[in-house]
């Protein structure tokens, strides 16, 4: 029997998210920061929910089912969506270039860099070193101002620092020796923020009723 896309039995928007990706981060901290209540659904991205997947078919996280059944499966614009609802924190939703070349080159290269074994012939050191331009201009850019648009951090910070994240832990020792000081220090302040914090909170693993009965329908 194929299961029918249910409609939210709460008045909350349901956010699908998994804990360690860096697209759900910045879209939790949005959320977080907009002081928007979800309810959190952590899923298994090995064994992802039928419901998750008939509401968006791309089958990624994060997903925000909205109260009205509108889904929004992109992490900037479950951002955007949550900053134009309330944005206390003045965190605005301008686009930076920066976010485009975060989300395409060096996704890119931090991907084959951190799971080579996924990628037939990905070489981690080169990737490592093709990933270097995009830290290096965030570091020239940090220049002028504590954070990448200003003196506050702000939505390009937000939609960036998973990713920066991500590729400096995938080894701390050399993250540690890189001459980005600046950059290093933004990291730091932005993964000490409480918002940050907040949204790392481990949830229990969600499992849809209907996924544990179908197979008896």
């Amino acid at each position: 029997m194929k299961l029918q896309y249910r409609a939210c039995l709460t008045d909350k928007p349901i956010l699908y998210s998994f804990r360690r990706c860096p697209y759900a981060m910045r879209a939790r901290m949005a959320l977080a920061a907009a002081n928007i209540d979800v309810e959190h659904r952590e899923v298994a991205l090995r064994n992802k929910p039928d419901i998750m997947v008939l509401a968006s078919p791309k089958a990624t996280v994060p997903v925000l089912v909205l109260p009205d059944t509108r889904v929004i499966d992109e992490s900037l614009d479950i951002m955007r969506w949550a900053l134009g609802q309330n944005d206390p924190l003045g965190w605005d939703t301008t686009q930076d270039a920066l976010i485009d070349d975060n989300d395409g080159p060096f996704k890119y290269h931090l991907d084959r860099m951190k799971y080579a074994h996924r990628f037939e012939g990905a070489d981690p050191a080169a990737h490592r070193t093709a990933a270097a331009p995009f830290l290096a201009a965030l570091e020239a850019r940090l220049e002028a101002s504590s954070y990448l648009c200003g003196d506050e951090p702000g939505f390009t910070d937000i939609a960036v620092m998973p990713f920066v994240r991500q590729f400096a832990r995938a080894d701390l020792d050399a993250w540690a020796r890189e001459p980005l000081p600046r950059l290093q220090s933004w990291l730091t302040l932005l993964i000490g923020m409480p918002i940050f914090h907040a949204i790392m909170v481990k949830h229990p693993l969600w499992t849809d009723v209907a996924d544990q009965s179908k197979d008896s329908i």
